[in-house]
């Protein structure tokens, strides 16, 4: 099923599984500053526009724990589905050093048409498909820069971000991929993984849903090669926690 606002993919899984990318793609639709935010070629491909690589993380992982998965259709420079609506940065006009001139004068009316047409379409679809079983289990798949402008280098190959309202499933996965001597798992960093309003607090936390946000350093998956060494790595800790903790 698609829409303008989201893809899903393995609609008829029946698992317990939920796998949502919110930051897919850095696709600007036309009716949004005529489909062009004034940002050079290269920015739009950078994470300050979308997680790279995480779109295919989330393909090959969903497919792996035969779960559906839900992915967004615009860029979060258009504005993040991975914020309240409250949030002031919603609608981003700088990130990471770059301005973004499509977003410089968007105003109230701007913002609100972006949310009736993509960021509700979208947290709705994500509704649906979590409410389909009582016993859902969201996993939030991103993917992070290795390093921001003026910024020191990310060591974590890869970071599980939690809440400290529900680290059931986080915290017994960081312990297991801590087990790979050749890896550096961040424990919420290289940010907090607890954001009143985002897209775990909203489908996860509120509703009692176990959940776990996991991190990759961009670089690790920016072909299919590393995303699929990723789900393999992954899928089979995510089913052996499960079972384990008994949730």
């Amino acid at each position: 099923m698609t829409s303008e606002a989201y893809h899903i993919l393995g609609e008829e899984r029946r698992s317990r599984w939920l796998v949502t990318c919110d930051h897919a793609s850095n696709h600007v639709p036309d009716w949004v500053s005529g489909g062009d935010l004034g940002l050079p070629a290269s920015d739009m491909a950078r994470h300050i526009a979308w997680d790279v690589g995480a779109a295919g993380l989330t393909e090959a992982l969903a497919e792996r724990l035969d779960a559906p998965a839900i992915l967004s259709k615009f860029s979060r420079l258009v504005i993040d589905p991975n914020r309240g609506e409250d949030d002031p940065t919603l609608l981003m006009k700088l990130y990471d050093g770059s301005i973004i001139p499509g977003n410089r004068h968007a105003g109230p009316e701007e913002t609100k048409e972006r949310l009736v047409r993509l960021h509700r379409p979208y947290h709705e679809a994500y509704e649906a498909l979590a409410s389909r079983r009582d016993d859902m289990v969201i996993v939030a798949i991103h993917s992070y820069t290795a390093q921001l402008r003026g910024r020191p280098f990310r060591p974590w190959q890869a970071a599980i971000l939690h809440s400290h309202l529900d680290s059931r499933l986080a915290n017994p996965l960081i312990a297991r991929l801590r087990e790979e001597a050749e890896l550096t798992v961040g424990d919420n960093e290289p940010y907090s993984g607890h954001l009143p309003g985002d897209s775990i607090d909203r489908h996860a936390l509120t509703k009692g849903r176990p959940n776990v946000l996991i991190e990759v350093r961009n670089d690790l998956i920016e072909d299919e090669a590393g995303q699929i060494a990723w789900a393999d790595r992954l899928a089979p800790a995510l089913r052996d926690i499960l079972r384990e903790t008994g949730l």
